[in-house]
């Protein structure tokens, strides 16, 4: 196995194994790809377990898998997978119908979608490797149905709430209550995403959206750490205050290692990079602390509790990477990998869903698989003249 190093001038890990670094015109051999392709992705383009039900599918992990195999180049498997999540999560019409969160086999046995609603981050991850498969690609059919969905997001995931502005909801049925208390996932939102978005849709409401991300993470307590879930209440007309989310209080934990690992992969030269690093190092000193992550945190107290999975650290690569750690980030990137590696060598059993896709995102990243541009412009190795084997 190639020993990596970590290298913040290069701003990558470098391959110290020879030939890492391949002739002009090969196409990326992408194995972290591969292994989760074949052991989450049917033939059909569905992804398994990517719910806490067994065989059963999200569209967030149809999402994620998207945008990884438009990083991987895989042509094929990108069509399959839209193709699948556009016939059985949107009706087929995603200019009319968000995709479905939840699908999989009912109590009378049936194959179908089991929770209308929509997950706002899976449907912006959607919009986002379509538009960038057209783009890379030369796909309008993608492009097409990219912008129908970004309408009905805007229709049906984003409002204004007083004090605050254009707000993206998690979903449209569900995050909003009686006393005017409205429920906002800081995970959702990944900036390079909305960067992108804004240009594609300079009209629509992105930018601001970009804005709260640093506003989100301060607001949820002073202690530097992301919380899960944030509440927001109108106290009038025109203004409003942030406060503990009425059903998953004060914890950050599964959702809020999303917030660092976007974080950490957005272009330093994003004019919210260096606040929203800032505005986390909650999470730096509780790591450097013990060498791992923690599993949970309180956001108002700063206490923390538990070892995280490996998940986490996989994550958190990019994250210390852009913060100039490199000794967190490389023992984090150790953590991760090894989990990869045994399993794949059939050392251990197989990692959960969750924890391969974080690691799928900070590893790729951290290897130079793929980055973000200050216009949220995916860069994937393939597009260059040069490529990459990742092992």
């Amino acid at each position: 196995m190639a020993r990596r190093l970590l290298s913040l001038c290069a701003g990558a890990l470098l391959f110290a194994a020879s030939g890492a670094l391949q002739a002009a015109g090969c196409a990326v051999e992408w194995a972290h790809w591969q292994h989760f392709a074949t052991r989450w992705i049917q033939p059909d383009g569905r992804v398994l377990e990517s719910s806490l039900e067994k065989n059963h599918t999200t569209s967030e992990g149809q999402s994620y898998a998207l945008f990884f195999a438009l990083v991987a180049n895989d042509r094929e498997r990108f069509d399959r997978i839209w193709r699948w999540s556009r016939e059985n999560l949107a009706g087929n019409d995603p200019h009319s119908i968000l995709p479905a969160w939840h699908w999989g086999q009912g109590k009378d046995g049936r194959w179908q979608v089991q929770d209308a609603n929509s997950a706002s981050d899976a449907d912006l991850w959607f919009v986002y490797a379509l538009l960038e498969a057209d783009r890379l690609w030369g796909r309008p059919a993608y492009k097409a149905d990219a912008l129908g969905l970004l309408e009905q997001v805007k229709k049906q995931e984003v409002t204004n709430l007083p004090g605050l502005g254009a707000v993206l909801l998690p979903g449209p049925i569900g995050f909003s209550h009686i006393g005017h208390l409205w429920r906002i996932n800081p995970s959702y939102q990944p900036l390079p995403l909305l960067r992108r978005l804004a240009a594609v849709d300079p009209g629509g409401p992105w930018k601001d959206i970009a804005g709260q991300t640093v506003t989100l993470v301060r607001e949820s307590g002073s202690h530097g750490f992301a919380a899960d879930w944030v509440g927001y209440r109108a106290v009038s007309e025109t203004a409003g205050l942030f406060t503990s989310d009425p059903m998953k209080g004060d914890t950050g934990s599964y959702d809020a290692i999303r917030v660092y690992l976007w974080a950490g992969m957005t272009d330093p030269r994003d004019p919210l990079a260096a606040d929203l690093l800032d505005s986390l190092s909650g999470m730096a000193r509780a790591t450097a602390s013990t060498g791992l992550p923690p599993e949970k945190v309180d956001v108002r107290t700063g206490t923390v509790e538990g070892h995280s999975p490996t998940g986490f650290s996989g994550a958190l690569v990019p994250f210390f990477m852009a913060r100039k750690q490199p000794w967190l980030a490389e023992l984090q990137y150790q953590r991760a990998n090894e989990a990869l590696v045994q399993w794949q060598a059939g050392a251990a059993a197989p990692p959960l869903y969750y924890d391969y896709m974080l690691s799928m995102f900070g590893l790729g990243w951290a290897d130079n698989i793929y980055r973000f541009d200050e216009d949220g412009r995916l860069q994937p190795y393939w597009e260059s003249s040069c490529s990459i084997i990742a092992r």
